[in-house]
């Protein structure tokens, strides 16, 4: 880490001019202590109600679908704002827009509480979405302000750690709330959290002063976007179901919002702030990681949340022990995030812990792809926690890839372009695998049912309703649980082809050595250097200069390690 000292302003902030300002590790944890506590918060306001998802949408009287959009309305609205984070926080004050997406994030949790319907949960749920995505985007691009990628890796695991902590923290203590109390509790447990999260962000985050810019958001580009990607979303979760596949309604959706898409591309290449600079896909090792992210994507959100599903329909679990039952996925992505991200800041290698993570995430979703509603537990935890390694190794690592090898004026654009597809993969994996396993689990249900000489009509919501396995009784019970085993399952098969889209892609990519100076640090070099340029404007030589700089800004071509 630089050894230069840090000059403030009398009100904090480093003083215009000044040197690159050097954090040690005491002041680096301060500054990673609001941060980290506000990914905690959004990954608590999510993982909260995980495992007693099933009860909720079954107290509601939900369908199948309706489980589904509970989950894809926030990855739906965490997708489409997610580059618009980003943009704003190339333009505005990073600290305050978490702070806001804090806010957000937490009171529309709250608000989900007192939900009694599924459709206003649904609402809420992705108005939490708009929070998420600020989270998702800002946190690691705060990351990026005040370390180097060479550290990164290894502060990154503690990222890894957190989200781990909240992840098996959450279920558990929403599976105790929701036996103990009620569902609707889960929803409020942020909001201490929220708070202190701010305070924190408040007090320990010191960001320098970044020169003013004049705001102009790309609204068309954003609105096209959303049209595009939601009328593709409601395509995969209502063809099959609300009608077929190969249907007239199917090629309007498709071809509609295909052609939005297109029109979105024509019009971030026309305007003069993109949402999405189209110029960033000149960057290899940005289009491999966005492959890999939505392989990613679909393969961790697309699978996961149906996890407590297996284990509440399928094994009878109550809430609680749903949540305990997951806990081997979050270890293996802990253990693999922690001790990979201190390898990567030691050796400054990386490309071969994603090779070997993306090779583990295939691997176990096809082992989960061979679970039935009567395998050892120890198999199935075994199974998780091979597939949590894989997705440790890969998830942030992505990420530090793209971060490595973007300008720091860009880190904001690039950074939540990649959240930006993996959100992306995730949605259309949930809406598609959940159109998937309503339609696989009403066939299996039924001709279980029927097989039985039992008439369907005896499973009280239908076959497509989620059903409630301890009010039923014996066998239809046996044959509810083999069914939602075996489909359940299927999803994990499915989703190993895009485990080795994603292993391939990684393959490709160029490993360009880690930098040593964090975005802090390279913004106020760049900074010094256009002041010096300015200042020399009368002397020989100062429009070469200019003219190089410029030329320098036209190219925005992938960077080499001298320049990170």
């Amino acid at each position: 880490m630089s050894t230069t000292t840090r000059a403030e302003s009398p009100t904090g902030a480093p003083a215009s001019g000044s040197p690159a300002p050097a954090m040690n590790h005491r002041q680096v944890m301060e500054a990673l202590s609001g941060i980290l506590l506000g990914m905690f918060v959004s990954i608590l306001a999510t993982s909260v109600v995980s495992s007693s998802l099933p009860k909720i949408v079954s107290d509601l009287n939900g369908s199948q679908s309706s489980y589904t959009w509970v989950v894809t309305a926030t990855l739906l609205t965490t997708t489409i704002t997610t580059p618009i984070w980003g943009k704003l926080a190339d333009l505005l004050d990073r600290k305050l827009l978490i702070q806001i997406a804090l806010v957000i994030s937490v009171v529309s949790s709250a608000a989900a509480g007192f939900s009694q319907d599924v459709g206003f949960l649904i609402g809420m749920r992705a108005i939490q979405g708009i929070g998420a995505g600020g989270l998702t985007a800002l946190a690691t691009v705060l990351m990026a302000d005040i370390l180097s990628p060479r550290e990164r890796g290894r502060y990154m695991g503690l990222m890894g750690g957190i989200m781990g902590i909240g992840m098996v923290g959450g279920p558990l203590l929403g599976g105790v709330i929701t036996d103990a109390i009620s569902w609707h509790w889960n929803f409020f447990v942020g909001l201490p959290f929220a708070v202190a999260a701010i305070i924190v962000l408040q007090r320990t985050l010191h960001l320098p002063t970044r020169p003013r810019k004049v705001v102009r958001l790309d609204y068309w580009g954003a609105a096209l976007i959303s049209v595009g990607i939601a009328t593709l979303l409601l395509w995969v979760t209502f063809a099959g179901n609300n009608f077929d596949w190969l249907s007239w309604q199917t090629a309007v959706m498709v071809i509609g919002s295909l052609v939005v898409l297109a029109i979105a591309v024509v019009v971030e290449n026309k305007v003069a702030d993109p949402l999405i600079p189209m110029h960033l896909f000149k960057n290899r090792t940005l289009v491999l990681s966005v492959i890999a992210s939505i392989a990613v994507g679909v393969a961790m959100f697309g699978t996961s949340v149906f996890l407590s599903q297996y284990m509440q329909v399928a094994r009878g679990k109550t809430p609680t022990e749903s949540g305990l039952l997951t806990v081997p996925m979050i270890l293996g992505l802990f253990t693999s995030s922690t001790i990979s991200g201190r390898l990567i800041t030691r050796y400054g290698r990386y490309k071969g812990f994603m090779v070997a993570g993306a090779a583990t995430l295939t691997v176990g979703l096809a082992l989960m792809g061979t679970i039935r509603y009567d395998t050892s537990f120890v198999l199935v935890g075994l199974y998780m926690f091979v597939m949590g390694a894989g997705m440790g190794m890969l998830m942030q690592n992505l990420v530090l890839a793209v971060q490595n090898t973007l300008d720091v004026s860009e880190t904001g654009s690039g950074t939540s372009t990649v959240a930006f597809f993996r959100s992306l993969g995730g949605a259309i994996g949930v809406s598609a695998l959940g159109a998937v396993l309503g339609s696989r689990i009403t066939t299996l249900v039924t001709d279980g049912l029927v097989g039985a000489g039992i008439d369907p009509s005896a499973l009280g919501g239908g076959t497509s309703a989620v059903p409630d396995v301890s009010t039923l009784p014996e066998p239809v019970r046996t044959i509810v649980e083999s069914s939602y085993g075996e489909g359940i399952a299927d999803l994990f098969l499915i989703a190993v082809p895009l485990g080795v889209v994603a292993l391939i892609a990684v393959l490709f990519l160029k490993e360009v050595p880690l930098g040593r100076r964090s975005g802090v640090e390279q913004l106020l070099e760049q900074e010094q250097t256009d002041g010096s340029v300015v200042a020399e404007a009368g002397t020989p030589g100062a429009q070469q200069a200019v003219g190089r700089q410029a030329e320098a800004e036209q190219s925005p071509t992938e960077q080499v390690a001298p320049r990170v």
